[in-house]
């Protein structure tokens, strides 16, 4: 599985909603992902949640699915949380990304505009919505979103395209995380090739010499 299904949900997860009692279940936020869908699942089975809780316990639940590839149940979860926080932008988001990687990406598109819409100035969403303009054939617009999520993710999301785009042998300049016009250019071809995806597939993006 791409990294990037795994380390940007995660990241923006904790905050996605605010209020949220996080610490009301650990099992349901752990790294582990049977774990975490475990306790969710149980987390989800209490009584007195508000519709914040219930709704970050089922996108979080959702995100567990999704990195075990069962993105018909990760579907279903982000349904249930948006049903309860219809402006959740992080959950938009990752369900735009489950149908991205579903292979239905036309499906997600509206997903990720919303996110960002709410999330003007979530990397994760511009990158998502990248993905999905790449995979429907519009890569001009595919090229300009991912040097919005660089823009906007800085100098880790400039090293996941350094990382991913090197794999891809693309690019061969540093893995400095500073965007550079080599770095650039190589976004501009893999953005015209639908089956290029400019994140690394390994779950790490170290320097070379570490």
């Amino acid at each position: 599985m791409r990294l990037r299904a795994l380390w940007v949900p995660l990241l923006v997860l904790a905050t996605g909603v605010p209020g949220t009692a996080m610490a009301a279940d650990e099992d349901c936020y752990h790294e582990d992902v049977e774990t975490r869908i475990r306790g969710c699942t149980e987390l989800l089975g209490k009584g007195g949640l508000s519709a914040e809780a219930r709704s970050s316990a089922f996108a979080t639940r959702a995100l567990g699915f999704s990195l075990k590839r069962d993105y018909g149940r990760a579907i279903e979860d982000y349904d249930r949380s948006l049903a309860l926080t219809p402006n959740f932008a992080t959950a938009l988001n990752n369900r735009a990304w489950a149908y991205f990687r579903w292979g239905k990406a036309a499906q997600g598109q509206n997903d990720a505009e919303k996110a960002i819409d709410l999330a003007p100035d979530m990397d994760a969403a511009y990158d998502t919505r990248a993905h999905i303009r790449q995979a429907l054939g519009d890569p001009d617009r595919a090229f300009e979103d991912y040097l919005l999520s660089m823009d906007y993710g800085g100098e880790r999301m400039t090293l996941m395209y350094q990382c991913g785009l090197k794999d891809h042998g693309l690019y061969n300049g540093p893995r400095d995380g500073v965007p550079n016009e080599d770095l650039k250019s190589a976004l501009k071809v893999c953005s015209l090739d639908a089956k290029c995806d400019p994140l690394p597939a390994d779950e790490f993006c170290r320097p070379a010499s570490s």
